[in-house]
């Protein structure tokens, strides 16, 4: 692609240095070329910026110089790749994504958010020109493609600057697996987010360190489960007996609750009056201690506004209950900034699963149409006293935080499995659910025996 950009009409100047480039490749056959190519992913390695990132530590995979010669001019020379619009590429990517993240025996599953649910997060946070944009754990970078396509798409007229911003300056995405940012960086430069000079993608820690930069939006799905092996000390000075300790003076609590510290993470890297919206696991809603300490600080320093309850079997991770957080930054105040939680119950006698009817963006409408974007003031609960099935209700700050812990964990509809065995999902979804409630089990009792 690199090669065809630098072809009329496009003659944009190639990222790649010429004696590394494409038709360095197609000059050459047999025994040459294989060692021109394992000596050209050596060398791009090597590179500075997005380059070395995307070829740092390549290798050649193929034994045979005339399959390797097959691959390139045949199958990739004989394609025309800038033409194919950006959905094609992007939906050639997601679908070599998600046949990884099937693969959950190569971890790659905790990386995979379904479509839909990106789609309707992003809709519901509508990110404007000239905002900066960011993942604490980009994974393979869906978030912030999601949000440059909306971008994109909600504004056809964008200015030169505009344009130049939104390739160089708006995102930025944190991984801390290699071979995860590698996938990321492509993918972003093959829907024209940065650029040689601009990587958007930063390799490394997120918790670790505050970046000393501030985000208009944040929009994320931090990793489920594993504590953190660092040990993280918050304002209020607690600790534990691990080596590997990290001040961080704008955390409100200390905790080895990975999830947890990603809210306060979150929460830093926002600017006054940023917006966030990340996917949870329900422990974050009534885990005591420094759960109960972060949730009464999110409720009074920030807009806590929605919380949107998801159904199970939407992770590769099985047995995660999750939910999506909605919060505005707000600044320092002596009354609670959250006036009202509005909770969206997409949970309750609701079944999908991975393979047979997976979530469709479809099934968020009703939720997405309720959020009312631009005028949260004017929502309408559907629940009532009449209306008891309704799934969206609100709750005032004064009830959040008289519930024991200040549990945000609130449900109201009457499962009707329970209720009425007539109704009970098919077999196979039960099943499932079985399977997963025993894997979340086993999950945390690993980690419990882990801790003991």
């Amino acid at each position: 692609m690199a090669d065809e950009r630098a072809q009329p009409p496009h003659n944009q100047a190639s990222i790649v240095p010429g004696a590394y480039s494409w038709p360095s490749l197609l000059a050459k056959d047999g025994d040459d070329l294989f060692d021109h190519y394992r000596h050209v992913l050596e060398a791009l390695g090597q590179q500075k910026g997005t380059l070395g990132l995307i070829f740092g530590k390549a290798q050649n995979k193929f034994q045979d110089p005339a399959k390797l010669r097959r691959v390139i001019v045949d199958l990739i020379d004989s394609e025309t790749w800038t033409i194919l619009g950006v959905d094609v590429k992007g939906d050639a990517y997601e679908g070599l994504l998600e046949k990884n993240a099937q693969d959950t025996k190569s971890g790659a599953g905790q990386y995979f958010t379904p479509r839909a649910l990106i789609q309707a997060m992003v809709d519901c946070i509508a990110p404007q020109p000239g905002e900066r944009i960011t993942d604490p754990a980009c994974g393979t970078g869906g978030f912030l493609f999601a949000a440059h396509n909306y971008m994109v798409a909600h504004n056809k007229n964008l200015t030169r600057d505009q344009l130049k911003h939104l390739k160089e300056k708006t995102f930025t995405g944190y991984e801390l697996v290699q071979a995860t940012a590698r996938i990321c960086a492509m993918n972003l430069l093959l829907h024209g987010i940065g650029s040689e000079k601009s990587v958007p993608v930063v390799v490394g820690d997120a918790l670790a360190t505050d970046p000393g930069e501030r985000f208009d939006v944040v929009l994320a799905n931090p990793p489920f489960g594993k504590k953190s092996s660092t040990v993280i000390v918050g304002e209020d000075g607690r600790t534990s007996t691990e080596k590997d300790t990290i001040e961080r003076d704008d955390f409100l609590a200390t905790t080895s609750n990975k999830q947890l510290n990603f809210v306060q993470h979150i929460k830093t890297l926002l600017a006054t009056h940023g917006r966030a919206a990340v996917v949870l696991p329900d422990n974050v809603l009534f885990e005591g201690g420094a759960g109960e300490t972060i949730r009464r600080k999110l409720l009074h320093e920030c807009d806590l506004h929605t919380l949107l309850r998801l159904p199970t079997g939407l992770f590769y991770a099985q047995g995660v209950k999750a939910n999506v957080l909605f919060f505005d930054k707000k600044p320092a105040s002596e009354t609670p900034w959250t006036k009202q939680l509005w909770i969206y119950d997409l949970r309750t006698n609701k079944h999908f699963t991975l393979k047979t009817s997976p979530l469709q963006r479809a099934d968020l409408d009703e939720f997405v149409d309720l959020y009312n974007v631009g005028k949260r003031q004017k929502r309408k609960p559907t629940w009532s006293a009449e209306n008891p099935d309704g799934r969206w209700r609100a709750y005032s700050y004064d009830e959040l935080v008289a519930r024991d812990k200040a549990s945000l964990d609130i449900f109201w509809l009457k499962d009707e499995s329970l209720a009425d065995s007539d109704n009970l999902p098919p077999p196979e979804v039960i099943a499932q659910e079985i399977v997963e409630d025993l894997q979340a089990a086993l999950e945390q009792f690993r980690l419990i025996a882990g801790d003991l």
